[in-house]
């Protein structure tokens, strides 16, 4: 493995999907760069950081500029890829706003895979999966993030169950649940690949609560004593996982 130096903080960095390689080119487009030109206002000879989930981050160097692209030489590389914990998130859907500010929050707290679910008291009927993975680049651009999760398309509560792997237990965060402590129950939980699932803002329906709580791998768990929106749910019982069970452990 190569000797690393410490990245450069303060120059600003872009997700890309292209291959990032020693003196390789790469070129951006479109959005990108009108980014880098024409509001970040960088030219010819600046330098800045690229980075995606295979390659690690780059420190690259702006080496032409054209009307509609530019290109940048990966100079350096200043970090490798990383792994991320083993966990699945798991939510109800949510109108775009909130869902936007879910996405990015399980992105900065490190989740392996973002999956949305619908119950039948979910409260948004379509969800845009570019949407979620555009959110997700820009909460890991601006957080200085290398590993990004994976968002998969949208499954039904029953389905979601039928295809269920028991080895990954599922956290299921129960508002009916009697209060108890949240680590006292995750303490309880052996290390592993893990799932966390917050149900829609009205909660779940008698039929979908009957068919958690009869799976052997799933494990209820209390968030405490007030009821908490979705996105604000997540936030907490994704701080606990990690605590407990995820890579905030020893840190």
């Amino acid at each position: 493995m190569m000797m690393q130096r410490p990245a450069p903080s303060r120059t600003p960095r872009l997700y890309v999907p292209q291959a990032l390689r020693q003196g390789e080119t790469v070129t951006l487009e479109d959005r990108q760069a009108h980014y880098l030109v024409n509001v970040l206002r960088l030219g010819k000879g600046a330098s800045f950081r690229l980075f995606n989930e295979k390659d690690g981050e780059w420190l690259a160097q702006i080496t032409a500029v054209r009307k509609r692209d530019l290109d940048l030489r990966c100079e350096r590389k200043l970090r490798d890829p990383h792994g991320l914990p083993d966990i699945d998130y798991l939510f109800a859907l949510l109108k775009h706003a909130r869902l936007d500010y879910l996405a990015q929050k399980a992105t900065e707290m490190g989740v392996a895979r973002l999956r949305p679910v619908i119950t039948r008291r979910t409260v948004a009927e379509r969800v845009r999966i570019d949407r979620i993975r555009s959110n997700v680049v820009e909460a890991a651009e601006q957080c200085n993030l290398i590993g990004l999760p994976e968002v998969w398309e949208p499954q039904t509560l029953p389905e979601l169950i039928a295809g269920w792997d028991p080895v990954r237990r599922l956290i299921f965060c129960d508002e009916e649940a009697a209060r108890s402590s949240p680590l006292a129950t995750l303490e309880t939980v052996a290390p592993g690949p893990l799932a966390l699932l917050i149900g829609p803002e009205g909660g779940f329906a008698a039929d979908e609560r009957k068919l958690l709580f009869d799976q052997s791998f799933v494990v209820p768990m209390s968030l405490g004593p007030r009821i908490m929106r979705a996105d604000t749910a997540a936030v907490a019982a994704l701080a606990l996982l990690q605590a407990v069970l995820g890579d905030w452990r020893g840190a």
